[in-house]
Order: C-alpha cells, then structure tokens, then sequence
C-alpha cells in the first residue's frame, strides 16, 4: 500500500496574498455604509473548528438533512459514471458528508481521485491526511484556495470525468443573481458527461431558521465573533469581543437568513496594520452572512438561469432540504 503521504499533491496560494485579500475585504467592508464583512473569512483554523462544532448542534438541521440524502442516495449517485470519476468539491470542510461518496466511489471502481478545495489549509490537510490513511484507493489533489481561484486551477487540469459537488447550502451565501453567476462560472469549467451536486437548503418555518443560526449553546455566536479575533489576531485589531452581540434574522419575503455582529456600545476601534480607526454608534450592526432559503421553483429557476437541467433532486424525509444533481446543457 503506497503511504499516505505519497498519494496527497498540494496547490496552494500565497498566505501573503490571501493575508493582502483579507485586509482589503475588511477595510473596504469596515469603511462602507452600512458595515460588511465578508462570510468566506469565517473559516481560519478556529472558525472551521466551530463551524465543525456547529454541525453537530440539535438546532442546525441542516447536516443531518443532507447526510441522510446522500447516505440513501451515494451507490445510485457513483453509478451513474461508467468510467473512474474525479471527485471536486467546493469548500470542502472536514469532508464528513463527501465520506459516503467516496465509500460508494470505491466500492464502484477500487480507485477514486478527490479534490478538495478549501480555503483553510490546516483543516484540508487535516481532512486529506485522515482520508487517505483510511482508504487505500484514493489519491488527493489537494488544493488551498477560495473558490474562484480553486476553479482556475482545476481548468488547466486533466482530471477526466468529474462529479463536481457543492454541498452544505454553500450556494446560499450568494445573492441570487450571484448564485446564477458562480453557478456559470462553475459550468465553464465542465466537460460533457460532468455532474455538478448541489446541497440547497429549502425555505421553511422562521423559528426553525432562526433558531439553527441563534443555537442555545452559543456556538454561532462564537463562530460570528472569531471574525474580529481573526482580525486582532492578523491586522493588528483592537476588537473587544464583549462589546458585540450576535444577532440572526430571517427576513421572509426575500427567503434570507442574515448575520450580524452588533455593537453594544457607542466605541471606536483601531486597526494597526490599516491604519484604520472605526467609529460605531450603540446599536449599529455590521452584516457578516447571507444565507438564502429556496423554494423547489426557485431551485429549477436557479439551474435554468444558470444553464443546467436537473438531472435528479432529492429530499430529505421531513423535506427540510434538498440535494439536486445538475447537468450541463448543450451549449
């Protein structure tokens, strides 16, 4: 059996240019009216750990949901490529669901390629390390990165029929017309027989919402706090944790979740390494997440606008969420 560490390959950006990509999201996040920050900062190796621990949550249904789809549904999702598949997925995490397809995988061909992309290094080779020593036939092309930049990548590679997948309602952070934009993005990058799996999470009660973004234990608000320690930690920051309240809204009309870090207070806060000082009035919030809720039509909508048909769609059994397999239209 050829070691673990033989069948990981990296590519990997810059940490400087990922430092350089955050400060310039924070201060042009920080100057803005209202204030913003930007959701893809969430995962540092500390926010990753959270969100981790947010999963296992009795209020965050939405892991369970997806697991129980792609665990009924993984044999008859692999047995739709004939030949050896690549498996790339999109923010990646600790790769918990993408588990049970890669089971499948190999049960199906004895060997199988994953790619993951994530922007937290740490918890990818984490994840890599641990995939690889549990199963001998997979090789990773791991690759740290963001999302655009991981999709340029993966077009000037060789890597044969893919099943790109999506997962954990990732597509909810982009505004709607953003999701159909990213979504076309994605598709350029496919060949003809390439599958695209979306995890998508469906509009539902707002108390069940509200609820999985507001947990009891405090584990959201920990995890939307670690934005600020990610900043004193990495631009010189001077945020006091205690002066800000996380706050989650599900606004139904446009079918969205919104976090919000809130300032307790009338304060000023420096920045060092941007030369930056803020000033926040006592109630003032800074937004820090969107996460849309679709309904089935709106689903088909999205894949049409973005130039997929739906292959198949599944749901789990209190219809909580839905898991679509895309294809990519003639072109």
């Amino acid at each position: 059996m050829t070691p673990a560490r033989q069948r990981l390959t990296w590519i990997a950006t810059n940490t400087s240019t990922r430092l350089a990509a955050f400060a310039r999201d924070v201060h042009a996040g920080l100057t803005a009216h209202p204030k913003q920050l930007s959701c893809c900062f969430f995962y540092d190796e500390e926010g990753s750990r959270l969100f981790e621990e947010i999963c296992e949550l009795p209020e965050y249904y939405l892991t369970r949901a997806e697991h129980e789809i792609l665990e009924a549904r993984a044999d008859e999702l692999m047995a739709r490529f004939p030949a050896v598949p690549t498996l790339v997925e999109l923010g990646s995490g600790n790769a918990a669901k993408t588990r049970l397809l890669i089971e499948a995988g190999l049960r199906r061909h004895l060997a199988l390629r994953y790619v993951p992309i994530d922007i937290c290094r740490v918890m990818l080779e984490q994840s890599s390390v641990q995939l690889l020593n549990e199963y001998p036939g997979l090789d990773i092309l791991a690759v740290a990165a963001e999302y655009h930049e991981g999709l340029r990548h993966l077009q000037a590679l060789n890597l044969g029929p893919k099943l790109l997948l999506w997962l954990g309602s990732n597509v909810g952070n982009f505004h709607r017309p953003e999701a159909v934009q990213f979504l076309r993005e994605v598709r350029s990058t496919m060949a003809t027989g390439d599958s695209l799996l979306v995890g998508i999470d469906l509009r539902k009660e707002r108390a069940v919402l509200e609820r999985a973004y507001d947990d009891s234990q405090g584990v959201t608000a920990d995890f939307n706090r670690n934005l600020l320690v990610r900043i004193n930690r990495e631009l010189g920051g001077h945020f006091d944790l205690a002066a800000f309240e996380h706050r989650a809204i599900y606004q139904e009309d446009a079918g969205r979740m919104e976090m919000y870090l809130v300032s307790r207070k009338e304060q000023q806060v420096r920045i060092d390494g941007l030369n930056l000082q803020i000033t926040l009035s006592a109630g003032e919030p800074i937004h820090t997440e969107n996460s849309y809720k679709y309904s089935l039509a709106e689903i088909e909508s999205l894949a049409a606008a973005s130039g997929f048909h739906i292959a198949s769609r599944w749901s789990d059994s209190r219809q909580q969420f839905t898991v679509t397999l895309l294809t990519s239209r003639v072109r």
